[in-house]
């Protein structure tokens, strides 16, 4: 029978872990075509796996994955060591954190279409790293290795593929040091002295060997690949109606962020894979691997009655595989050690991974016995044609509180040879050809906000504070390498068939109907009673008058009463010391506005204020942010009510600036702190006579990246600047500008960087007006800046262009174009690959410095 009751997946703690798939739980409810279907039946015979490993979101090859999913029907992963936080934003303004939750979901996106599943590790994307050495020494190695070791043990696949080497050829000091951890990882998983606390809860496990999937961005030309194993992923699959190739473009056009929109290609398309450890294959890369039923004890009946459900199996009615399928599941449950059976778990409405929960340590058959069981299941549900959901009244829900759900599961096949389907009063449904049973339920809500798991403690610049233990050791952490939380709530919808019974668990989610894009789902979320969210990233204080701060108080139920103060440091004072409020509704929102201004006592410098809300003796701190892109689910954040107070010594010259966004920044908001009037431009807003009335032109990070009509507007903001305007451009990246040459004379932009932020700088032109008006520039203006110092600095430049400053990663050579001058008729164009886009949110004094100068010059 199909009982209801609530169930709480929030908990970070379970004794008995198991990793689930790349499960999105914010989609609308998967449908199988029948030739789907077809390939789930004959995926449910090959007991073999692989999993890809890398270092960041994008990094992985999706061709090679599609292919081993849906070619080979292996069980395929990808673990990307981070989520990507310290890349850049080609969509919108989030950086860092909220950068890392969009890339999560985009590669969540990508496994969807590819079909692999999607893990992680602990370790946080501080910004490009140029050598190992430099990621080790931010990164905690162990900790990164014991989550590799940890998914591989659960996992237990049988190939481990990386997708750069071990050497400086992989560019980037985060996949070195990926490629390094996954050779030692292939090592460790299969050694029980390595991470012995967690074989409480899973086995040791040895994979069969380790490649190195290389390719033309490493091999030299006419470089002898002979000795390479060679994969022809660019075959055509009938089912999918697809080649791997078209695929792959298709999962790769996810990471909408990095700007990585893909060409499908069709054809043969050959993938190198270079021996790194373990048995050498001589042709193929799975060679030697009994990936049949026999690896399961009792297991080679199974492969026999799945070969006859496969062989009877008519497309134009899948429900007649039902009855043949029940049996598998029933003869699978019934294997020896099974722990698939009664309660056996997984989410087959979401995705075509099912999550199974084991009861104990898995051996390698009790691993295959709970995928295939579970993989049965959702493709027994899918071959009945019920349609199931669980859609909750409201988006957000209070912790501790009531959901109201509504759940529908309607039958659309007549005479379906059937599992027992049950409704929530618990009667059988209706046997009509087609019926609908539609209940209401209250479901209790879990205690803790939907913050992102890794996201709920403060970690360091290189790894998330995430606990892999319970205190006493007693449970382990199963959000460890997960890809997300777990759904706050599921409805579990019970299958019985002729021996057993099992259940299905629906997530509740939230489904709303838009008048352009239709039906949309979004993860339920929990939030507090109130948040709080401070208007603006930072507050600079370049005299002592008051600014004012307006604070959003966002209701998350009816009813909301208490006071809002804020909590500022030595010397600085806010005016009223708190604000009662009263919400009345849910999601009311009520602005209050603060005047913040700082006293005798106040030091220059950067320092912290923080939004506090009292309701009922409890205080709450942390705001309300949804993220909304069509391509991902929206997620939601609860960031913490601080902001940077900055007080500093600076002059500004000049009033109206003009802005032009580009890929999205902050840094108009942070021009009006210092007091300037920003004026955000349209591309038809550059006109000779529009443009006039500016003291400065500034276009916002890779704008010569993203507005195509920059290639018309080019000369129009030459004459701005050759009348005596002053252009200042932030970093464009080297690869896919609009136009050739970016500034009034030649430049070649590259991707040379200083990735240490606080390296020393040296001033080449000490009397360059930059340098000294209206401001003093030192030293000192460098200091406390964040993950990096600058990014795409040009090679080579034209001798009208003039260097300003120097500086340098460690062992490297002087980088002197972070910011370029150009003279040009009457006014100034200034390049600056300085990461102001990235100093001046986080509350850098100098970087205000810096950036008023720039404005300023000429005035």
């Amino acid at each position: 029978m199909m009982r209801l009751r609530s169930f709480c997946a929030a908990g970070l703690l379970a004794a008995l872990p198991l990793l689930p798939a790349s499960v999105a739980f914010a989609q609308a409810p998967k449908t199988y075509s029948s030739s789907e279907i077809l390939l789930g039946l004959k995926k449910l015979n090959v007991l073999g796996s692989a999993l890809y490993m890398a270092a960041h979101p994008d990094d992985e090859n999706t061709r090679l994955i599609a292919y081993l999913a849906n070619g080979r029907l292996l069980e395929t992963g990808y673990l990307s060591c981070t989520r990507g936080d310290g890349g850049q934003n080609l969509i919108g303004p989030e950086l860092r954190e909220q950068l890392g939750v969009i890339r999560t979901q985009e590669l969540l996106a990508a496994r969807r279409i590819d079909g692999g599943r999607q893990f992680f590790t602990r370790a946080n994307d501080f910004g490009f790293s140029k050598t190992a050495e430099e990621t080790f020494t931010i990164w905690d190695k162990e900790q990164v290795l014991s989550d590799m070791v940890w998914v591989i043990r659960q996992r237990r696949p049988d190939v481990l593929i990386t997708r750069f080497p071990p050497d400086a050829r992989a560019g980037h000091g985060h996949h070195t040091a990926s490629a390094i951890l996954a050779a030692e990882a292939f090592d460790a998983a299969g050694d029980p002295k390595r991470f012995p606390e967690q074989l409480k809860y899973v086995q040791v496990w040895q994979p069969k060997r380790l490649y190195w999937n290389t390719g033309s961005f490493f091999v030299k030309a006419g470089e002898d690949m002979s000795g390479y194993l060679k994969v022809d992923a660019g075959a055509y699959n009938p089912l999918l109606g697809q080649s791997y190739g078209e695929i792959a473009a298709r999962s790769r056009s996810q990471h909408k962020s990095q700007g990585f929109g893909s060409a499908a290609t069709r054809g043969e398309a050959l993938e190198y894979l270079q021996y790194v450890k373990g048995d050498k294959a001589k042709t193929d890369p799975f060679e030697g691997i009994d990936m049949t039923w026999n690896r399961v004890p009792g297991g080679a009946a199974i492969g026999k009655m799945i070969d006859e459900v496969i062989r009877k199996y008519d497309a134009a009615n899948p429900s007649a595989s039902v009855a043949g399928l029940s049996a598998v599941l029933d003869a699978i449950a019934n294997l020896p050690n099974s722990s698939f059976a009664n309660g056996a778990t997984v989410f087959p409405t979401l995705n075509t991974k099912p999550t199974p929960v084991i009861s104990k340590a898995a051996s390698q058959s009790a691993f295959w016995i709970n995928e295939k069981g579970s993989e049965v299941l959702q493709l027994l549900h899918a071959c009945s044609g019920t349609y199931v959901e669980a859609v909750a009244s409201e988006p957000t829900v209070v912790a501790g509180e009531k959901a109201r759900v509504s759940m529908e599961v309607t039958k659309r096949i007549a005479n379906a040879q059937a599992s027992t389907f049950k409704s929530v009063a618990q009667k059988p449904i209706d046997k009509s050809p087609l019926s609908t049973e539609k209940n209401q339920l209250e479901l209790s809500v879990p205690a803790e906000t939907s913050q992102p798991y890794w996201l709920k403690k403060a970690g360091t610049t290189g790894m998330y504070s995430i606990p892999t233990f319970s205190e006493d050791g007693s449970q382990a952490n199963i959000l460890v390498g997960q890809p997300e939380n777990f759904p706050v709530l599921t409805v579990p919808y019970e299958i019985r068939t002729a021996a057993s019974s099992y259940t299905i668990r629906i997530p509740v989610q939230y489904k709303s109907t838009d008048p352009v894009e239709g039906e949309k789902y979004r993860p339920l979320a929990v939030v507090p009673p109130v948040a709080v969210n401070i208007g603006g990233r930072a507050y600079v204080f370049a005299e002592n008058q008051p600014k004012t701060v307006p604070v959003t108080l966002r209701a998350g139920k009816a009813g909301v009463k208490g006071t809002l103060a804020l909590t500022l440091p030595k010397g600085w004072k806010a005016e009223p010391a708190s604000i009662p409020f009263d919400l009345a509704n849910k999601d009311a929102e009520q602005t209050v506005l603060f005047q913040v201004q700082p006293g005798v006592g106040a030091v220059e410098g950067k320092t912290e204020l923080r939004a506090v809300a009292t309701v009922d003796g409890q205080q709450y701190s942390r705001g309300y942010q949804a993220i909304e892109y069509n391509h991902i689910p929206t997620q939601t954040l609860f960031p913490e009510a601080v902001a940077p107070l900055v007080k500093l010594d600076l002059k500004r010259k000049g009033q109206e600036i003009a802005y032009l966004m580009g890929a999205g920044d902050e840094v108009p908001d942070a021009l009006r702190q210092i007091g300037y009037n920003v004026t955000l431009l349209k591309p038809e807003d550059i006109t000779d006579a529009n443009l006039r009335r500016f003291d400065a032109v500034v276009l916002g990070i890779r704008a010569y990246n993203t507005i195509d009509k920059l290639k018309a507007l080019q000369p129009t903001l030459l004459r701005y600047v050759e009348n005596g305007g002053n252009m200042v451009v932030q970093y464009v990246v080297n690869r896919g500008t609009v136009m050739p040459q970016i500034g009034p004379y030649p430049l070649t932009l590259s991707s040379d960087r200083v990735t240490v932020e606080n390296a020393a700088v040296t001033f080449l032109k000490p009397q360059q007006p930059l340098l000294n008006t209206p401001n003093k520039i030192t030293a000192k203006d460098f200091e406390g800046w964040v993950q990096e110092q600058g990014l795409y600095y040009p090679s080579q430049w034209d001798a009208k262009y003039q260097p300003v400053i120097s500086s340098h990663d460690p062992n490297e050579s002087a980088k002197e174009s972070a910011i370029l001058v150009a003279d040009y008729g009457k006014g100034h164009y200034i390049y600056t690959g300085l990461s102001l886009f990235r100093e001046l949110p986080a509350g850098v004094p100098g970087a205000y410095r810096l950036l008023t100068n720039m404005v300023s010059l000429g005035k």
